[in-house]
């Protein structure tokens, strides 16, 4: 069993204050629920005070729970629940690569290996210069363009080694790669182009005309709609016979 604890005390700031931007923000979000039911901003407000630190420390969730009026604990147990919430220090850009079954069967021990030459050989440790850190993460949901990995907000599909390695080098020198499928189509069709309903009759009416010319002809709307006896009889109540237990 995995347990998830905050960062020891000496990694820990000495304090944590919301910006002037992400107060207003965590107001908005307090201002959609009712009357004493502010604690259901909990998640956002944690979400936000980590897009301002990278990750949620110690100082942080007490800083929640006295907004919110929360026992400190209470906001503990959320924040120790959702994987989605970094509880020790990441680099920069936090790499969480899929190492699920899709991206696993489709080259992710490449990915992986690839990060662990690049970054640090074991999860969770900072890039010497600090730009980086990575994780292994369950799926992503982008299983069609396996591999993938996430960084901040974006998706990095279609992955290799050597893809991989690129995208890692090109964040190093301050610039920013297209997120997306790396392996030039443009979203989850086909490699190659698209491989279904490429018959030209399905779209100029000659599926239409063959139909017609055998007797047939298109069923309008209305007869599309249209109940027929059968269907009437079929929906009838059963009529029982008299005497008959109900």
């Amino acid at each position: 069993m995995s347990f998830r604890r905050l960062a020891p005390a000496d990694q820990q700031p000495a304090s944590f204050a919301f910006s002037d931007e992400n107060k207003k923000l965590v107001e908005q979000w307090i201002a959609k629920y009712p009357p004493g039911r502010q604690r259901s901003a909990v998640i956002a407000a944690l979400w936000i005070g980590q897009e301002q630190e990278g990750w949620v420390t110690q100082p942080l969730i007490e800083e929640v729970a006295r907004i919110l009026d929360m026992p400190v604990m209470r906001v503990l147990e959320v924040a120790t629940f959702y994987t989605m919430f970094n509880l020790v220090p990441v680099g920069q850009y936090l790499v969480q690569v899929c190492t699920t079954t899709p991206c696993w069967l489709r080259g992710s021990d490449d990915v992986v290996a690839a990060c662990k030459k690049h970054i640090a050989p074991n999860p969770g440790v900072i890039s010497a210069d600090g730009k980086f850190s990575w994780m292994e993460v369950e799926c992503l949901g982008a299983c069609v363009n396996a591999p993938v990995f996430q960084i901040s907000k974006d998706y990095y599909e279609d992955l290799d080694g050597p893809t991989t390695e690129r995208i890692l080098e090109a964040l190093r020198r301050g610039e920013r790669p297209k997120p997306g499928p790396q392996n030039g189509r443009h979203s989850s069709e086909p490699e190659g182009g698209v491989r279904t309903l490429t018959d030209p009759k399905l779209y100029d009416g000659g599926y239409a005309r063959q139909t017609q010319g055998s007797g047939g002809g298109d069923p309008t709307d209305t007869d599309a709609k249209r109940v027929n006896q059968s269907a009437s009889d079929r929906e009838s109540p059963v009529q029982k016979p008299p005497g008959a237990a109900t």
